[in-house]
C-alpha cells in the first residue's frame, strides 16, 4: 500500500467492504458474523469495522456474498476449489442485491478473494495487494484498523 493509498483510506468512508471467509469455523450453523473464527478473518473484520462502511459483506467460498446476519452451515471449500463460488455467481448476487454501483468499494483478502471482488467491482481498492505474505498482510490490516480509528 502506498502512502497515497493510506491517505485515501483515511479520508473516505467506503460504501462497501468485502472481507474473506476463513478456513477455521465453528462446527455448527451460525451467523456469518460468528461462523469464521480464524485470526486472519478476524483481523480483516476489525479493519473493516474501523472503516465504518455503509455495508460489510463476507465473501464465502461456498455461499458467495454473505451479510453478517446470514445463518449458514460450516463447510470445507477453499476459494479456487472446483465446487467454490464463481465470479458469475458473485456478479448475480451483487446484481440481485442492487449493490453493483456502490463506490468506493474496498476488498480485504488474498489474491483469489480480491480477484473475485474485482470481477464484480473492477474499481475496488485493495490495500493488501503487493504484500509478501501473511505477516505483512496482518501488519497492513492493523495499520488500517489503527489509522481508521484516528
Amino acid at each position: 500500500m502506498t502512502p497515497n493509498d493510506q491517505l485515501q483510506l483515511n479520508y473516505f468512508k467506503p460504501e462497501l467492504v468485502v472481507i474473506p471467509c476463513g478456513s477455521r469455523k465453528l462446527d455448527r450453523p451460525a451467523r456469518a458474523a460468528d461462523l469464521y473464527t480464524g485470526s486472519y478473518h478476524r483481523a480483516c473484520r476489525k479493519a473493516a469495522d474501523a472503516l465504518r462502511p455503509d455495508r460489510l459483506l463476507i465473501l464465502s467460498a461456498r455461499y458467495g456474498l454473505l451479510d453478517l446476519d446470514d445463518v449458514v452451515e460450516p463447510y470445507d471449500t477453499p476459494h479456487g476449489a472446483t465446487d467454490a463460488v464463481t465470479s458469475q455467481l458473485i456478479l448475480d448476487q451483487a446484481t440481485s442485491r442492487g449493490i453493483m454501483l456502490l463506490d468506493p468499494v474496498l476488498a480485504l483478502g488474498g489474491a483469489r478473494h480480491v480477484g473475485l471482488v474485482h470481477s464484480v467491482w473492477p474499481h475496488a481498492l485493495t490495500p493488501l495487494t503487493g504484500t509478501r505474505g501473511i505477516g505483512e498482510q496482518m501488519a497492513r490490516l492493523a495499520a488500517l484498523r489503527n489509522g481508521a480509528a484516528n
